[in-house]
């Protein structure tokens, strides 16, 4: 029978971009072996775009609820799932390893308890701190760069400039002025090559629909609450990325497109994009006093003129 082997990793979709890393290390040094991963289902699908897992669980599940249980009463399908694993790293947050002694319950083999975070003390960035367990397996200096392959076929690039365009986060303190994105986005139009494909959700609100109603309708594309695997894929063709401090920039970044991510208050020695093909722009006064030339230059940097 193949080896299995579980990796359990909670948190948003920066978090678990973040993550993979070690998920490509354990595929790498257990070629032969098949590689679950667990998590919430909208954001771990991203492994499976990318090559590097087998597959997927929620972490959603109602049957993994008696895990949190001292002594719980396991369902035989969660048995079943962990009795054939050979290792199990849980990056949960779980204190007083209930978690932990549920899951040795149904299985003989390693498990290892991960930090759910990285220390803000410390300043360590987030794939070093994730990383770091994966010494217990013989595991030294792997790959801190998270990528996202996708296939050759699913990866056309068109002959336009696509710039793709985040204009949203989590939090409004990581946002840059909704005043300052439509003077980019004005000044971008007015190159003929560049076509937008303006990205976001619910967080975004009327901040996309503002922005998308000044760029012509032949140079706009409007991803707006796409799945991830689909925003992935079709940001994956596009040539260049800008946002904030956000999932989705981590995500562009592991795409390995060519970016500019705007920061705001987070560290950046533990959360910065892991591309040498992003470039960050962070002002000790905050993000609002980011100036739009200044952006507006880096971005040229990496338009075609």
């Amino acid at each position: 029978m193949q080896k299995k082997i579980i990796v359990i990793r909670g948190g948003a979709i920066g978090d678990f971009i973040l993550t993979l890393p070690v998920i490509a290390a354990l595929k790498e040094r257990f070629s032969q072996s098949r590689i679950a991963v667990m998590g919430y289902p909208h954001i771990v699908q991203l492994a499976l775009l990318g090559g590097l897992a087998d597959e997927i669980r929620s972490i959603d599940s109602r049957s993994l609820a008696p895990f949190f249980i001292p002594g719980g009463n396991l369902p035989p399908d969660m048995i079943s799932f962990f009795s054939d694993a050979v290792i199990v790293i849980s990056y949960l947050y779980d204190p007083d390893e209930i978690f932990q002694e549920n899951v040795l319950r149904c299985f003989n083999g390693v498990f290892i308890s991960a930090p759910y975070k990285p220390s803000d003390e410390l300043g360590v960035h987030a794939t070093e701190t994730f990383l770091k367990p994966l010494e217990q397996l013989a595991i030294f200096s792997p790959n801190p760069t998270p990528e996202i392959k996708i296939s050759s076929d699913e990866n056309k690039q068109s002959d336009e400039f696509w710039l793709a365009v985040h204009p949203g986060s989590g939090s409004e303190t990581k946002n840059w002025p909704l005043p300052k994105w439509q003077n980019l986005i004005s000044r971008l139009i007015e190159f003929e090559q560049i076509k937008i494909l303006l990205v976001g959700g619910e967080a975004e609100g009327d901040r996309l629909d503002l922005l998308a109603s000044m760029i012509p309708e032949k140079k706009l594309e409007l991803a707006r609450n796409l799945s991830l695997k689909d925003l992935a894929l079709r940001m994956s063709k596009c040539n260049g990325f800008i946002g904030h401090d956000s999932g989705i920039t981590h995500l562009a970044a592991a795409l390995g497109l060519r970016g500019i991510a705007l920061w705001g208050p987070s560290s950046l020695d533990i959360w910065k994009p892991r591309s040498e093909k992003f470039k960050v722009i962070k002002y000790p006064e905050g993000i609002s006093n980011i100036s739009v030339d200044q952006v507006f230059n880096e971005l040229k940097s990496i338009i075609p003129q």
